[in-house]
């Protein structure tokens, strides 16, 4: 008999955590983009599909970054053309810069994510610009797509660690987040994109957020899992007032700029602690976990998410 048929995981509610917790699934966008090899758009339809009929209400479809750059997710046309939007399920996508936000008002997205570096070095090899100039290209895509009626959010990346600066400081990071908020961003999403945030890094960083007057309800959460350390860290950022978490179905995903980074907190894994704490979330893990172990069969390996490999048997 599995844990799931004897009542498993026993839920024991703690305090100092958000009432319900907003899982942002990125899987489709973040981790297909990271695959050696481009999935078939029949395949990511279905994907998203079945993400959706597992409760996930926010899914990031896609990218418009030039297929040059990320060719997994050249087919965003495509794929957006043939999607059956499910009500009450978002669907933001990618764009990096005014072109991609042409091609995405084209597709008739309402939902777009923007994303900006933390640090001098990535801002350079990731967006081809320097850290203050990154904010140039960014604000004019903010501002139009805000007129549009869009919503949008911004990623920022290397917000604990960064391979070639070494530990990234909280003021650096909240200086570039407060920009993008004043930009318009309704959200902001730090992210370890290395994998190499701690708890006392992540609890310092959202604090810093609050004293500079940001609104933590605005803030988001990305880590990777490279050291072990997604879930103890997101249950950090819950306890310090974050309600959004980004993750991965099965897993997926990395950092095609940032060699050493690995898969995303998988979204199974963050379901099962969420269901342990008793916070609300909406989507049914077995669905879920069904899911990835499709998707796995599709890109032919195993989920690396232990709580989809300890439930698929």
């Amino acid at each position: 008999m599995g844990a799931r048929e004897v009542g498993l995981p026993e839920r024991v509610p703690a305090e100092g955590l958000p009432q319900r917790v907003t899982i942002w699934e990125v899987g489709p966008r973040d981790g297909l983009q990271n695959e050696s090899a481009v999935v078939p758009v029949e395949v990511k339809l279905e994907f998203l599909d079945r993400l959706a009929a597992a409760g996930l209400t926010t899914l990031e479809a896609t990218s418009f970054v030039h297929p040059k750059w990320v060719p997994q997710l050249a087919d965003a046309e495509q794929l957006l053309a043939g999607l059956d939007r499910r009500e009450g399920v978002r669907y933001p996508v990618l764009v990096p810069n005014e072109r991609g936000l042409d091609r995405a008002l084209d597709a008739g997205v309402s939902d777009i994510a923007i994303f900006a570096s933390a640090t001098e070095t990535f801002a350079q090899k990731n967006l081809n610009s320097t850290l203050d100039e990154q904010f140039a290209m960014f604000e004019p895509v903010v501002t139009r797509a805000r007129a549009e009626g869009l919503a949008v959010r911004g990623y920022l990346s290397m917000c604990f660690g960064d391979p070639w600066e070494g530990v990234v400081p909280a003021e650096q990071v909240v200086r570039a987040g407060k920009r993008l908020l004043d930009f318009g961003c309704s959200q902001l999403s730090l992210g370890d994109t290395i994998g190499v945030a701690t708890t006392g890094q992540v609890t310092r960083l959202v604090q810093e957020f609050e004293k500079s007057g940001v609104d933590v309800s605005t803030l988001a959460v990305h880590f990777h899992d490279t050291y072990g350390q997604a879930l103890a860290n997101t249950e950090a950022a819950l306890r310090a007032g974050v309600s959004t978490v980004d993750s991965s179905a099965g897993g997926l995903g990395g950092c095609p700029y940032a060699e050493s980074a690995t898969g995303n907190l998988a979204t199974e894994d963050l379901v099962w602690l969420l269901e342990g704490l008793g916070v609300e979330h909406g989507v049914d893990l077995g669905k879920l976990v069904d899911t990835s172990v499709w998707m796995a069969g599709r890109l032919g390996r195993p989920s690396p998410s232990r709580v989809v490999n300890a439930l698929a048997g």
